[in-house]
């Protein structure tokens, strides 16, 4: 189960592997009739992906041929590689499907744009700004409410939709950023930084060890990291759900020695299916159903089997926000309909569905990789619902404000301490899992 912000994870992690896999990536920098014609086989292959697993036989209502018939004209009329690829992706997302995407080709350059946005409550936040940056030269600061990117008014129905456009389709070396500080609206260019990168990968030379680099660091920032104060409270900050069985097993471990555990779900974009099982089984004395899953032709149970006497019996609070997806919004939601926990922080998006992801290769001594995340299943829980587009409602609905953001407070966690007994003021609760850059 993958949500909207898992997709921008799975692009990269897909690229990830193609280049650890020694796949050698052509630039694309040949006739623009390849171009299309690469397209036209894009496309062909996409619709096929979706006939074969998407779980609505009825694809939403839309007209499949139809569709992919007007796509292909557009391909076939195309001016530039990009063209191709938005076409493309458009007719997935007008499927308005959480987890149902097109993965563009990789491209020859990095896009770093050097600062962080959030939507926290009904408003877009500035909530990090990289040292050394052009965004820190222009003098875009945490806190920072934003007005608009290019033109664009972000919302909460539209993220998912930018960040898809500006990180994975369509990087930008730049955007032009409309703020508002004390009421007042400033605009500034923020530019990135361009990296260029390799894109065939030479046996014979270092360029192996660069991409074994690579992948460490993002292995390093996108570790498990937790906090442990005595017997009382241990914090553990998970990024994603990405750990085998023996992984939650270590983590569950170090927990049951405590009274009380924050599980902090905020910026989780969820992850594998079998780690929110055995998740769960940590927290229940007995078997519980998650929900039933609900695909084209059948419909079946969801489990988790109980961990037994391994189980963590003390107090849990789940943190969660605007980022919170997939597995991670099914098992804060578990916590609240099963009254085992206490939920804190932002409503989440509302992304679980199961979904495949199909790879796929282009041509013959130059290899493109591509492909497509297809939704396979719906998950009704045990109230009858489903989380899709609705998302978890915290128990406590609360929100970080722009001073908070601006001076590194972390209000939500230092409260979540104080519902479990300790005490831990909002400044020291903000320094303890700080935002890590890639080099």
């Amino acid at each position: 189960m993958k949500s909207n912000f898992q997709r921008l994870n799975f692009v990269r992690s897909f690229f990830a592997i193609s280049l650890l896999a020694l796949i050698s990536i052509s630039s694309l920098a040949q006739s623009l009739d390849l171009d299309r014609e690469r397209g036209r086989s894009m496309l062909k292959m996409v619709k096929s992906d979706l006939k074969k697993h998407y779980y609505d036989s009825t694809f939403r209502g839309i007209d499949l041929d139809a569709r992919f018939k007007q796509a292909d004209e557009k391909v076939k009329e195309a001016t530039s590689v990009g063209q191709v690829f938005g076409v493309i992706a458009q007719v997935l997302i007008e499927l308005d499907d959480s987890h149902t995407f097109f993965i563009p080709p990789s491209r020859s350059s990095r896009t770093d744009y050097g600062w962080q946005m959030q939507m926290i409550g009904d408003k877009c936040y500035v909530v990090a700004v990289k040292p050394g940056s052009d965004a820190e030269a222009k003098g875009l600061k945490p806190g920072d409410e934003i007005y608009s990117i290019d033109g664009i008014e972000l919302a909460r129905e539209n993220m998912w939709k930018f960040q898809y456009l500006y990180y994975a389709l369509r990087p930008r070396p730049g955007m032009r950023v409309v703020i508002q500080r004390q009421g007042k609206q400033e605009q500034m260019d923020v530019m990135a930084k361009v990296r260029q990168v390799k894109m065939h990968v030479d046996l014979t030379s270092s360029d192996i060890w660069d991409l074994m680099r690579e992948y460490e660091t993002e292995e390093r920032l996108n570790r498990h990291r937790y906090y442990e104060i005595g017997e009382d409270l241990m914090i553990w900050k998970m990024p994603e759900f990405n750990l085998e069985n023996s992984g939650v097993d270590d983590m569950m471990e170090k927990a049951r020695k405590r009274k009380g555990l924050i599980l902090d779900l905020r910026g989780n974009p969820g992850g594998y299916e079998i780690t929110l099982q055995r998740m769960l089984g940590h927290f229940f004395e007995q078997d519980v159903k998650v929900g039933d899953i609900k695909g084209r032709k059948e419909t079946k149970p969801l489990m988790a089997k109980t961990r037994g006497d391994k189980i963590f019996k003390g107090k849990i609070v789940v943190l969660v926000d605007s980022r919170t997806g997939s597995s991670a919004e099914i098992f804060a939601r578990m916590m609240q309909l099963e009254k085992r926990g206490t939920v804190i922080g932002d409503r989440t998006p509302g992304a679980v569905m199961r979904a495949v992801h199909e790879s796929h290769e282009l041509g013959a001594d130059s290899i493109i990789p591509y492909g497509v995340s297809i939704t396979v299943a719906d998950l009704v829980m045990a109230d009858g619902k489903s989380l899709e587009r609705v998302g978890v409602r915290p128990d406590e609905l609360m929100l970080p404000t722009g001073a908070d953001l601006a001076a590194r407070r972390d209000p939500v966690l230092a409260h979540a301490a104080k519902l479990l007994g300790v005490g831990i003021d909002a400044e020291k609760a903000g320094a303890l899992f700080p935002i890590e850059w890639k080099k």
